[in-house]
């Protein structure tokens, strides 16, 4: 299933700003530090440790900040500019996550985009790349059946 190039509408983004960010940011917290445990992320967690992030969904208007500390993922907000920022518009995101392209693509084409720490960019980059997504959604959702 290839999943259609889909804008949300501005008016939708004005929405879901409103929303709490609270409740995404543990679940992808939760998620991330699942994965490590369970070895399906494979990171050298020093690199990341102290270092804070930002996904930014462009056409829901959306950040979730969260940041690592020492051997895991934390979903404590914090202020200031984060050390690296992953902006793309949702439907981009899910294709990553679907594997309809992959993250060196949508940066080639312009639909990712990669701000802060060059270093931590290419390094957390490529920690997506290697993710089996597919293994991640039957561990989120469960195995689906046919």
């Amino acid at each position: 299933m290839t999943l259609p190039n889909i804008v949300l509408p501005s008016w939708f983004g004005k929405i879901v700003s409103k929303l709490p960010s609270k409740p995404p940011r543990f679940l992808l917290v939760s998620v991330l530090n699942h994965l490590l445990k369970r070895d399906y992320l494979v990171a050298d967690m020093s690199l990341f440790n102290g270092r804070k992030f930002e996904i930014y969904i462009i056409d829901a208007d959306f950040r979730i900040r969260f940041s690592a500390i020492e051997d895991h993922f934390s979903d404590t907000p914090f202020s200031g500019e984060p050390d690296l920022r992953l902006s793309a518009n949702g439907i981009d995101f899910m294709r990553m996550i679907l594997r309809e392209e992959d993250p060196d693509t949508l940066f080639f084409n312009r639909k990712l985009h990669i701000e802060g720490d060059t270093e931590l960019g290419l390094i957390t980059k490529n920690l997506l790349d290697s993710v089996e997504w597919l293994t991640v959604r039957e561990l989120v959702l469960g195995r689906q059946e046919a």
